[in-house]
């Protein structure tokens, strides 16, 4: 029996690259700006996700320490207290996702900031941030799929399997960490980093 045609890695590459064209191109460059103010006026800078997205924000934070900045991984044992005066940025791409959303409940408590990066501006945590990246206007919607997490992992709902070219999720996650790469190349000029500042707080110890 003759297997169905596919497309080649290098095809699939390519689509998920324009896929992530189309997301920049439509990114509201206000709202842009608007993060990167909120990075630089915070005192200290901490980060969540769950999932992969969560991998993408402890990358986030790992760069923003070789800028110098103080952040700090959400649920790390180092962690120290968050209080008023510091930005908690958020990785969501539904932005139900009930442990961030606890977090953000909690800092906007205590009275720190709250900047989203998402698919999703209208979600619960869209509602109480006072900073929203939408980078979800190119991403395909899923009918009838849990928009929380922790449903989607205990019924085997996943965002990454999908019959369409591209898994819907990662294509969220992979915009969201060349975004927050590029934020992190914005910052490195508006603060006037060096390369020679950034390698001087490179681990030593590995």
């Amino acid at each position: 029996m003759q297997q169905p045609a596919c497309y080649s890695i290098v095809d699939l590459m390519e689509m998920m690259a324009e896929r992530i064209g189309e997301a920049a191109r439509s990114l509201n460059g206000d709202d842009a700006a608007a993060f990167v103010d909120e990075l630089l006026a915070a005192r200290r800078v901490y980060v969540a996700g769950a999932g992969r997205s969560g991998l993408v924000a402890r990358a986030f934070a790992m760069r923003l320490r070789h800028l110098g900045v103080e952040a700090f991984v959400v649920g790390e044992t180092i962690t120290p207290a968050l209080q008023k005066g510091d930005t908690l940025v958020a990785f969501s791409g539904s932005g139900e996702t009930n442990s961030i959303v606890d977090y953000c409940e909690m800092v906007r408590e205590i009275g720190g900031r709250i900047c989203l990066i998402t698919a999703t501006p209208t979600s619960r945590i869209g509602q109480i941030a006072d900073c929203t990246v939408n980078l979800g206007d190119h991403a395909p919607r899923i009918g009838g799929m849990p928009g929380r997490y922790e449903v989607r992992q205990l019924t085997g709902q996943y965002r990454s399997v999908s019959p369409a070219f591209a898994p819907f999720g990662t294509l969220f996650e992979m915009t969201a960490l060349v975004f927050s790469d590029a934020v992190l190349s914005a910052m490195m000029e508006l603060k006037h980093c060096s390369l020679e500042d950034i390698k001087g707080r490179l681990p030593n110890i590995q």
